[in-house]
């Protein structure tokens, strides 16, 4: 399955693209927010896809637990400018990472040609419409409020995520354009993750191409007992298994690192 985006030529199944996580937020679980820095935050990008990214990620809003919502007019006065400027100089597709339609669609007006919405369409379905309208990829993510299933776990992501991918080809974008996510951190336990990690394989029969995004995630702090910025090897782990088990594009914040650790999956796979 080939897709262009922005211009790019992706085939899927072909190797592992990686995707550089820009973080233009004051409050990321991560430690790697820029906030208000939006020089750095280019910068930060430009660095990434000379380290290997294949896509830059933009987003404005932190989604940890316990994070402070902001209004979609700040949440866009925090990327516009950044996914403009990557857009224009990175030489890969920007996505603006957002569930919110106004924000999703200045992201578009400033050069973005993916939109990843971690709600799956469910609190904004006409981004896929947006995304139709304008030829970007889509990429829907597994969430939702509170960690109870009433059924086996991942057969709920995949309903979730089947049912994602066709509001989406329905409004128009091309199968090939839209990317699952199984929402590794959201609406999951530590526990969850971890099923989610070993069955990921399970979601090769939707047939679209599959997001995972891992690093320095907190299932894989309570494992090891350690603090995010400690936990590179945990995340080379995850990226790894995720590789094998199917992932087209990993989703990461240390893009050297994750590359060649993506390029040696690639191998064994």
């Amino acid at each position: 399955m080939i897709a262009d985006i922005g211009g790019h030529r992706f085939e899927w199944g072909s190797r592992t693209y990686v995707m550089g996580i820009v973080n233009v937020t004051p409050d990321s679980f991560s430690g790697d927010g820029l906030g208000d820095d939006r020089g750095g935050a280019v910068a930060q990008g430009m660095q990434m896809v000379r380290e290997g990214a294949d896509f830059l990620d933009v987003g404005g809003e932190s989604t940890r637990p316990g994070h402070v919502p902001i209004t979609t007019s700040e949440e866009i006065s925090r990327t516009e400018s950044v996914v403009r400027d990557l857009a224009r100089d990175s030489g890969v597709p920007v996505s603006v990472d957002t569930y919110k339609l106004v924000v999703a669609e200045a992201g578009v007006a400033a050069g973005a040609t993916i939109l990843n919405d971690i709600w799956g369409l469910t609190r904004s379905p006409a981004i896929a419409n947006l995304a139709a309208l304008h030829h970007c990829a889509l990429v829907v993510m597994h969430n939702q409020d509170g960690t109870e299933y009433a059924g086996d776990l991942m057969d709920e992501v995949k309903r979730f995520l089947r049912e994602s991918a066709r509001l989406a080809v329905a409004a128009g974008v091309p199968r090939e354009r839209v990317i699952i996510d199984p929402g590794i951190g959201f609406g999951k336990t530590a526990d969850q993750n971890w099923v989610v990690m070993r069955r990921l394989d399970e979601l090769k029969e939707l047939g679209l191409p599959i997001l995972i995004g891992t690093s320095r995630k907190s299932f894989i702090g309570k494992l090891l007992d350690l603090p995010v910025g400690q936990r590179v090897e945990g995340t080379a782990a995850t990226v790894t298994a995720a590789v094998l088990r199917g992932a087209d594009i990993v989703r990461v914040h240390d893009v050297e690192a994750m590359t060649r650790v993506a390029r040696v999956a690639d191998q064994m796979r």
